[in-house]
């Protein structure tokens, strides 16, 4: 443990001298900016660990106000160089940093309010200071967990799906942990940090996989267990994970074991062309078909492409943190911070790990919503390139299941990222956790999202939309 006489506890440190309910903002702005390094000691064992101011702030604004298991300190030395740019900042620093106006804004609320976990909840607090061998660990474990679970020919649905919350939830955390670390770091130094974490992971995912079937999941079981957790963020991607492994089952069954794509052939030209035709104004109608939209066909996703999608459905939101006013607060739509999360988790994952690059593209584009002034991504920009390089090219297909097809503009969108972009509306449209909006039920939120996503504007896939349609359907019925 440090001297004593060398470190000052940090919440002592933030608050007015004169004022301790205040927090001096122009010290957390410093500290914030030059992202100091706080000195974490474990309540239980007293160990230490070193961490930079901006991981544990981006992830809870008050993390060093509330109690928990770990303490926060500064040194004197430290302290002293934040004080002096404090005391030496320009006559006009106030007009130009208001960043910090919602701390003031939190400190000045009733005190007998109990403090709001932001993103990823108060469980995310031991994760953040475990050391990278210690979250690996615990990865391997879940998983060893979820092997278990496997092999046992009866399985209750209650523990199965409290296993595949909970496993899910942490490796959520894990890697939004980790990623914080590493985008402090050069790329290649990134994906040597990462590189165990990632194999760890890709492997539990693996496990989760074999696990679930859409059969297995109750969805009100599922959102119990979920909301255990109180930060929504870290909530929303465990339902979005388990509930895409689960409709991607069911979506295999369907197209496996049933005439579904026989029944799609007869009813495309009435149900489907029009829409369509909109997207492939330079195909003739008559051309329009099933295939002409599923490049190479219409088929089951294969068990190596399933397990890489949902490393992708796992990890899609994990640049989320900057967006959290949004995400966690009662604040406006302010689509910049919005679309900032997808251009940080594409950037982290695809230059910051060695995940799979499916994983990487279905992060960035699951915002596309093909290629609608609405949607944003990286989609824009490489178009945009592309079309200076090729002005006559014309895509001549909709949706590929690989990516080759994709990123050499033969097709419009990515078979996992429009999947992703209707489980994900869903989710969010549906979470009764949002403060920004009230939830819909599921009747509503289908509707809904038929007639802005489908109807008015065509985002979202209306043959991927319908399947999806009928896997909610039949879980309602099984409640």
């Amino acid at each position: 443990m440090p001297d004593t006489d060398s470190i000052v506890p940090l919440a002592e440190a933030l608050f007015q001298q004169d004022d301790v309910q205040k927090i001096n903002r122009e010290l957390v702005q410093f500290m914030f900016q030059d992202n100091v390094a706080v000195i974490c000691i474990s309540k239980k064992d007293k160990k230490q660990r070193k961490m930079p101011f901006k991981s544990l702030y981006d992830n809870n604004e008050r993390f060093w106000q509330q109690a928990g298991s770990w303490e926060y300190f500064i040194t004197k030395e430290e302290l002293s160089k934040v004080i002096e740019k404090a005391v030496d900042k320009p006559a006009n620093w106030e007009k130009e940093h208001d960043f910090y106006e919602k701390a003031k804004k939190q400190n000045e609320a009733d005190k007998s309010q109990p403090a709001v976990e932001q993103g990823y909840g108060k469980e995310a607090e031991s994760i953040f200071i475990m050391s990278p061998a210690e979250r690996v660990k615990k990865i391997d474990l879940n998983k060893q967990r979820l092997n278990e679970l496997s092999g046992k020919k009866s399985k209750d649905p209650e523990i199965v799906t409290e296993a595949l919350v909970e496993t899910t939830k942490d490796a959520a955390i894990i890697n939004h942990a980790a990623l914080l670390d590493a985008i402090q770091l050069a790329d290649d130094e990134a994906k040597k940090f990462t590189q165990d974490l990632v194999s760890s992971t890709c492997e539990m995912v693996k496990a989760s996989t074999q696990l679930i079937s859409e059969d297995i999941l109750n969805d009100d079981l599922l959102n119990t267990l979920v909301e255990k957790s109180n930060g929504t963020i870290v909530q929303h991607m465990t339902r979005v994970f388990l509930n895409g492994i689960s409709f991607l089952d069911f979506y295999n069954k369907l197209v496996t074991g049933s005439s579904l794509i026989n029944k799609l052939r007869v009813s495309f030209s009435k149900r489907y062309g029009n829409f369509y035709c909109l997207l492939l104004p330079h195909i003739a109608v008559e051309d329009i078909s099933l295939e002409r939209i599923f490049y190479q066909g219409m088929r089951a996703v294969p068990p190596n492409s399933l397990l890489d999608w949902a490393v992708g459905f796992l990890v899609h939101d994990i640049g989320k943190a900057s967006a959290v006013e949004y995400h966690e607060g009662e604040s406006a739509y302010n689509r910049e911070i919005v679309i900032e999360h997808v251009k940080l988790g594409y950037t982290q994952v695809m230059n910051k790990t060695n995940y799979p690059k499916e994983a990487g593209l279905i992060t960035g584009y699951h915002h596309e919503y093909f290629g609608d002034s609405a949607g944003y991504g990286y989609f824009r920009s490489y178009l945009e390139q592309y079309k200076k390089s090729n002005p006559n090219a014309k895509y001549d297909y909709c949706i590929s299941y690989d990516i080759a097809p994709m990123l050499d503009h033969i097709t419009i969108a990515y078979f996992p990222a429009k999947v992703l972009e209707i489980i994900d509306v869903y989710d969010s449209v549906t979470d009764p956790n949002r403060k920004y909006h009230k939830a819909m039920s599921s009747e509503e939120a289908l509707a809904m999202m038929r007639e802005q996503f489908i109807i008015q504007h065509h985002k979202i896939d209306p043959i991927i939309f319908d399947i999806f349609e009928l896997f909610i359907r039949r879980k309602k019925k099984k409640e």
